[in-house]
C-alpha cells in the first residue's frame, strides 16, 4: 500500500478571474485543442509553466498511479494558486472553486484519491471558515498553505486563529514552500527552486517553533514538504543557537526545539539516501510519509523508487513511511479501502 501525499492538481478549467475580479495577476490554464494533452500556465499573457493532462485528467493519473503501485494520492493545488496576494473576496472566490473541484475527483474515487483544500490567508476569518466548509461540508482532510503570508512568517499573530480552527476541526496543515525568500538573487540556475524552497520550508519549521505555534496547539498536525526542506541539516545549529543565546531564541516559547521534533510530518522527498537517513534519524519513520510531487519534475518520477532502494531500512520502516504517517497525518480510516479497477474516473469535474 502507498499512500502519496505530496501532489498537485488543477482543474480543467476555471473562470478568467482578471475579469471577474477587475484586475490582473491571475493564473488561467491555456490549453490548445489541437494538442488537447498538453497546457500552460499563464499570468497576465506570459506563459511560465508547460503543464499536461495528468493535471488535471483524473483518469490519466489513475492510470500512473497503477503503473507506480500507488494505492492512493492526496490532491492539492498548485502552490502559485494561492493567490495571497489578491483581495481577500476574489482570493476566496478561487479557493471555493478550486477546493469544490478538489473534493469532486476525490468524490468519483475516493478509494484512490484524498484532498487537501486551500485557503484565503490573507483574511485569517475568511481562511477559517472556508477550511471549516473543506472540512465538514466537502470532506477534505485539511489544507495545504504556504511558507509564509505576504511576508508574514507562519507565527504571525493574525493567523494564528486558523490554526486554532484547523485543532479544532482535526484538520492536517501541510506546509508548502512558495513565493520564495532572496528571490531578486536567484534569477539564474533554476535556484529558487534548488535553494530558495528548501530555505523557506526551514524558515516556516523555525517560525512555528521558536513562535510557540506547536506548543500553544498540541493536537495541531503540521506536514512540511520536500522533507521538511534545510531543517534537518540546520537542526543542530538551531538548537545550539536556541542553547547559546536564548534571549534571541526563547523570547515566545521557553521550550527548546528538540521538545517538537516528534510534532513534525514531513514528506519523503528528498532526492538522495543519506539526506533521507538524515531525516530518519531526526524524527523517524513514524513522521516521514511517501511524497512525489506528481505531476512535477523535480519530483520523484517514481514514487517510493528511494524508499524501495534503501537496503538498510527495515520492513516497518517501509511501511510507516508508504503509508502509515500518512494516514495518520490525515486522520484517515484504520484500513484505506481496496483499489478500484481501471476506468473508474473520466473529467474530475465535480
Amino acid at each position: 500500500m502507498r499512500i502519496d501525499l505530496h501532489t498537485h492538481v488543477l482543474p480543467p478549467s476555471w473562470p478568467d478571474m482578471a475579469r471577474r475580479s477587475g484586475y490582473g495577476g491571475w493564473v488561467r490554464l491555456a490549453r490548445d485543442p489541437a494538442h488537447p494533452a498538453c497546457g500552460r500556465m499563464v499570468i497576465d499573457g506570459r506563459a511560465f509553466r508547460e503543464v499536461g493532462e495528468e493535471t488535471w485528467n483524473p483518469a490519466r493519473r489513475l492510470d500512473d498511479c497503477d503503473r507506480f503501485g500507488v494505492t492512493m494520492q492526496v490532491l492539492s493545488t498548485v502552490p502559485v494558486m494561492f493567490a495571497y496576494w489578491a483581495k481577500p473576496e476574489h482570493a476566496l472566490d478561487l479557493a471555493r472553486m478550486l477546493n469544490d473541484h478538489v473534493a469532486g475527483v476525490v468524490r468519483e474515487s475516493p478509494a484512490r484519491f484524498a484532498g487537501l483544500g486551500t485557503l484565503p490567508l490573507q483574511s485569517p476569518d475568511l481562511a477559517a471558515r472556508e477550511l471549516e466548509r473543506c472540512v465538514r461540508q466537502l470532506g477534505l482532510r485539511g489544507a495545504q498553505i504556504g511558507s509564509h503570508v505576504n511576508g508574514k512568517n507562519l507565527d504571525d499573530p493574525a493567523l494564528f486563529p486558523v490554526f486554532e480552527t484547523a485543532q479544532a476541526l482535526d484538520a492536517a496543515i501541510f506546509v508548502h514552500p512558495w513565493d520564495m525568500l532572496a528571490k531578486e538573487r536567484m534569477e539564474r540556475y533554476w535556484l529558487p527552486w534548488l535553494v530558495g524552497m528548501p530555505c523557506e520550508t526551514a524558515l516556516a519549521i523555525c517560525s512555528v517553533v521558536f513562535g510557540g505555534v506547536l506548543e500553544r496547539l498540541p493536537r495541531l498536525r503540521l506536514g512540511f514538504a520536500h522533507g521538511g526542506g534545510a531543517f534537518p541539516a540546520l537542526f543542530g545549529r538551531v538548537q545550539r543557537g536556541f542553547e547559546a543565546r536564548p534571549d534571541l531564541c526563547a523570547v515566545a516559547n521557553p521550550h527548546p526545539p528538540r521538545r517538537y521534533l516528534d510534532r513534525l510530518f514531513m514528506d519523503s522527498l528528498v532526492h538522495h539516501p543519506a539526506a533521507l537517513r538524515l531525516l530518519l534519524d531526526l524524527v523517524g519513520a513514524e513522521r516521514v510519509a511517501l511524497g512525489s510531487d506528481y505531476p512535477f519534475p523535480l519530483g520523484e518520477a517514481r514514487p517510493g523508487e528511494m524508499i524501495d532502494a534503501m537496503p538498510d531500512l527495515s520492513v516497518a520502516q517501509r511501511e510507516r513511511m508508504l503509508c502509515g504517517t500518512a494516514r495518520e497525518f490525515l486522520n484517515l480510516a484504520a484500513a484505506v479501502p481496496a483499489r478500484e479497477e481501471p476506468g473508474r474516473a473520466t473529467s474530475g469535474q465535480p
